[in-house]
């Protein structure tokens, strides 16, 4: 069974390395980071957790949150901010970034530990639980009903837009073409234009509700999914 790696950003170097030295002893694989410019040098994508400090250089926690999450690549990915900024204010904000838990300093390491197991087991029972069930957050498919609920409400699509839905939501953070949607979704067509898709996309983002949001264009590019 592969390792879960987590990258530690902060710029407390005799922490990041007690950090590192404990995370490794519970059988992690742990790169550190002295500063968020360093960290955002890394494949970010390639971690199962992030432990993030708020205040540091020219770009804080708060700021290396945000980048991540409003990457595709890196929106999925936890975070755990460990910081001293211990204001409900502070609190509250970086929740609502997107962080998976907001520990305040000074925190002991046994504490450290327990947080970062229950986040990783949320997170993979998350992507584990029902495999008939594709979801994110409130939008689901019931693959084998072939069916969309919005909010517990289901939303009656037609099948090549079910099935564009289907292809981004397994495929979260992925850039597909348009001919590759084409080659998917519509095999059996022996010519289908390109503007097909868009109309389709279209047509899926406002039935959905506010997750339309999440199937994002990259100009030049093709579709994806932003979870």
């Amino acid at each position: 069974m592969e390792k879960d790696r987590i990258l530690v950003v902060d710029d407390e170097e005799t922490l990041c390395e007690v950090l590192q030295f404990n995370l490794e002893v519970e059988g992690y694989e742990v790169d550190v980071a002295y500063s968020a410019e360093e960290a955002l040098e890394k494949d970010i994508s390639r971690y199962s957790l992030i432990l993030l400090d708020v205040m540091m250089g020219d770009i804080n926690g708060f700021k290396m949150a945000r980048i991540l999450k409003n990457a595709p690549e890196t929106a999925g990915i936890p975070i755990i901010f460990c910081t001293a900024k211990d204001s409900e204010d502070d609190m509250v904000a970086g929740l609502n970034i997107g962080a998976d838990d907001y520990i305040v300093k000074p925190y002991s390491v046994r504490n450290i530990m327990a947080r970062v197991k229950t986040v990783l087991k949320r997170t993979r029972h998350t992507a584990d639980t029902n495999p008939d069930i594709l979801s994110y957050r409130g939008l689901s498919l019931e693959l084998s009903l072939k069916r969309c609920l919005v909010d517990n409400k289901e939303v009656i699509l037609p099948r090549k837009e079910y099935e564009i839905l289907c292809l981004l939501l397994t495929h979260q953070g992925r850039v597909f073409s348009r001919h590759e949607i084409l080659s998917k979704v519509w095999p059996e067509e022996v010519v289908v234009a390109d503007r097909v898709v868009d109309v389709n996309i279209t047509r899926l983002r406002s039935k959905i509700g506010e997750y339309g949001k999440n199937i994002f264009t990259r100009v030049g590019y093709g579709y994806g999914f932003k979870g």
